[in-house]
C-alpha cells in the first residue's frame, strides 16, 4: 500500500500539465475563454435550430442566436479588434470587421423574414456556415486568438472589460445576465 502511494505520489509529481485544447481553452487568459464560451454557445444553438419543425420555436430560437451574435460581435468590435491592433496582423483584424458586417446584414435579413418563408432556413444555416467559419479563423493555431496572446496586451484586464460590457448589452437588449 505505501509502494502504491509512493508511486502514485511520484507520477503526480512528474506528470506533465494538461495541455490546453482549442475546444477547452483551460489555460487562456479571461478574453479569450469568454469568447471560446460564446462560440460553444452559439455553436449549441445553430445544431438545436437543425433539429426544429415549429415556426414559433424557430423564431424563439433565433432571436437568441441574433441577440447572441449581436452583444459578441460588438465587444469584438469595441475591445478586442481596436486593442488588438499592433498584436495581431491588420489582415485579420480587417477580415474580421468584414465578416461580422457580412453576418449583421444576414441576421437583418433574416429578422426581417418569418419561419416559414421562402429561404428563412437556408439563410440560418448560411449564417451558421459564416459565424463557423469566423470562429475557425478566430481559434485556429497562427489564428486571431493564437496572435492576440502572444501580444502585450492584458487580456485578463481586457477580458473584465468585455466582460462587464456583456452584461451592459445583454441588459440592454433585452438578454439574460452574461455568464
Amino acid at each position: 500500500m505505501a509502494a502504491a502511494t509512493k508511486s502514485s505520489s511520484s507520477k503526480a509529481k512528474t506528470a506533465k500539465p494538461r495541455k490546453a485544447t482549442r475546444r477547452t481553452g483551460r489555460r487562456d487568459p479571461l478574453a479569450i475563454r469568454l469568447l471560446k464560451q460564446d462560440h460553444r454557445e452559439v455553436e449549441k444553438m445553430f445544431a438545436e435550430y437543425e433539429q426544429l419543425e415549429s415556426d414559433s420555436e424557430k423564431l424563439a430560437l433565433f432571436n437568441q442566436i441574433a441577440l447572441a451574435l449581436k452583444v459578441h460581435t460588438q465587444i469584438e468590435e469595441e475591445v478586442l479588434y481596436p486593442e488588438s491592433r499592433g498584436e495581431v496582423e491588420d489582415d485579420l483584424i480587417d477580415e474580421a470587421y468584414v465578416e461580422h458586417d457580412s453576418a449583421k446584414k444576414l441576421i437583418a435579413e433574416i429578422e426581417a423574414m418569418k419561419p416559414g418563408q421562402e429561404f428563412y432556413d437556408a439563410k440560418v444555416k448560411v449564417l451558421g456556415e459564416y459565424i463557423k467559419h469566423h470562429v475557425k479563423e478566430e481559434e485556429q493555431p497562427g489564428g486571431f486568438f493564437a496572435q492576440a496572446k502572444k501580444g502585450d496586451e492584458d487580456l485578463e484586464a481586457m477580458g473584465e472589460r468585455m466582460k462587464a460590457r456583456k452584461e451592459e448589452l445583454m441588459a440592454k437588449m433585452g438578454g439574460a445576465k452574461a455568464n
